[in-house]
């Protein structure tokens, strides 16, 4: 079979077609014959060997992908060979096969698209937990996105406007903006100004009624956070969700005592290593909202799996407005309608 191998830490183009051995499922696992995979910031980082969990090279890239199941392995109990299902895996996911654990896969509903199912994890489940777990999101808060036009940014934008919730959308660019609304954003706090220390604060508070936010799910870092800090409701909760900008901030505790604020982290797959039950039930809640009409995973690109290196490229150079999937020839076959063999 083939498969997106990485064999030395680089650039995207690091990240070639190549043959790979065809992955046998063990004990709890089942073999997933992959027909569209999800494309994550996180995949670029890894690439790069400046994520925090590495593998050992050479190794597949990808963590989330929708396919059916091929074959099942021993003591597997949910699932039989025929099931749709969106998976997620630490890596190894760009490719034509991939075997995965029983509890790492979520049976899709009927009339999902691979290709929506394969966009519908990792950023929905990352924001998910973001805003309900370690958010504690209620009905009728307003919440702050940064990053609202990316991944976790715009699944984020979309389930908390499911919850009932006020959102603004952090963007840097008119263009994002835009994209943004469409979302179904409330408002847009842009963050291209030199001095967001105050712009992004009264931008806030132009726009939600003279006071700050009450959550703010923070995915860029550096002097955004700082700034997102300051637009912060009395009481109110910022989680962090990654670092896009580059720069690490920091806190200054003596702030979170005087706003009474707190801010706390978010590392998703911890939820998947630890909390497979949780995860579960969140992607259930994620397929339910999507049944009800309420998501519509934002895929603005979708490349054949050979194309792996490009979509990377365009993660990098940050072109992307929302989602990038890749494709198998197989899960393009399939969704062209083709009955006959694909390569």
């Amino acid at each position: 079979m083939k498969a997106v191998v990485v064999e030395r830490f680089g650039q995207p183009d690091a990240a070639g077609l190549r043959d790979w051995p065809l992955p046998v499922p063990g004990a709890g696992e089942v073999r997933i014959e992959v027909h569209a995979m999800g494309v994550n910031f996180p995949d670029l980082l890894t690439v790069a060997g400046k994520y925090q969990n590495l593998p050992a090279l050479p190794f597949v890239p990808g963590k989330e992908l929708a396919g059916i199941v091929a074959e099942v392995g021993a003591g597997v109990r949910r699932l039989r060979v025929g099931d749709r299902v969106m998976a997620q895996r630490e890596n190894g996911a760009f490719a034509e096969q991939v075997a995965v654990r029983e509890d790492h896969c979520f049976p899709m509903p009927e009339s999902l698209p691979m290709v929506q199912a394969a966009a519908l994890g990792l950023t929905y489940q990352t924001a998910w937990f973001g805003l309900h777990d370690r958010g504690a999101l209620q009905c009728g808060e307003t919440v702050l996105v940064t990053g609202a036009s990316g991944g976790v940014g715009t699944a984020a934008v979309q389930l908390a406007k499911a919850a009932g919730c006020r959102v603004l959308a952090a963007v840097s660019t008119p263009e994002k903006a835009e994209f943004a609304r469409g979302l179904g954003a409330d408002g847009v706090v842009l963050t291209g100004d030199a001095d967001l220390r105050e712009s992004v604060r009264r931008q806030v508070y132009d726009q939600n009624h003279g006071r700050g936010v009450d959550l703010v799910i923070e995915s860029v870092g550096g002097p955004l956070f700082d700034a997102c800090l300051r637009s912060l409701a009395w009481s109110g909760r910022l989680v962090v969700a990654g670092f896009a900008g580059g720069e690490i901030p920091s806190v200054k505790a003596n702030y979170l005592l005087i706003k009474h604020i707190s801010v706390c982290g978010l590392h998703w797959s911890d939820y998947r290593e630890a909390f497979p039950e949780k995860m579960r039930d969140a992607q259930a809640r994620i397929f339910g909202f999507w049944r009800e009409g309420r998501l519509d995973p934002p895929v603005t690109a979708v490349l054949p799996l050979e194309q792996a290196s490009t979509a990377l490229q365009a993660i990098a150079a940050r072109r992307v407005l929302g989602k990038l999937v890749l494709e198998t020839a197989r899960g393009r076959a399939a969704r062209d309608g083709a009955t006959g063999p694909a390569g």
